[in-house]
């Protein structure tokens, strides 16, 4: 299985502070998926993902983020996803436009939506 994953608001809490458990809940997605960027870090090239990254996790962490795979999109980001194969995609939030191509898709319930407002050891119990 797929998994695409965002980085602000899903592994950054917020522009300066990691999120809870980022660390444990990357590994367990390079060790159980064949995880991709869906970020507006990345187009087509992790390397500056990665590089942007580099500041806030240890080199633990930087190794797994070496693992995952880029993705290319221009406008939204349900461009980048290969709709013909099952996938969760871990995203804070989504336009309505993404909303809807998901829904058309038949994989609404493939987009876990991360908010730290409401559990701030989210990413903790989706480990689980």
């Amino acid at each position: 299985m797929i998994a695409y994953l965002d980085i602000d608001g899903v592994i950054m809490a917020n522009d300066k502070r990691t999120a809870n458990y980022a660390h444990e809940f990357v590994e367990y997605l390079v060790n159980s998926y064949d995880v991709y960027w869906l970020t507006t870090h990345c187009h087509g090239d992790a390397r500056a993902t990665v590089e942007h990254l580099k500041m806030f996790f240890n080199s633990e962490t930087v190794k797994l983020f070496e693992k995952i795979k880029p993705t290319d999109w221009t406008n939204l980001k349900t461009e980048a996803i290969d709709f013909t194969k099952p996938f969760l995609w871990f995203e804070d939030d989504l336009f309505d436009e993404e909303k809807e191509i998901l829904k058309q898709n038949n994989c609404f319930d493939s987009w876990i939506e991360i908010d730290f407002s409401k559990e701030v050891d989210q990413l903790k119990r989706l480990i689980k």
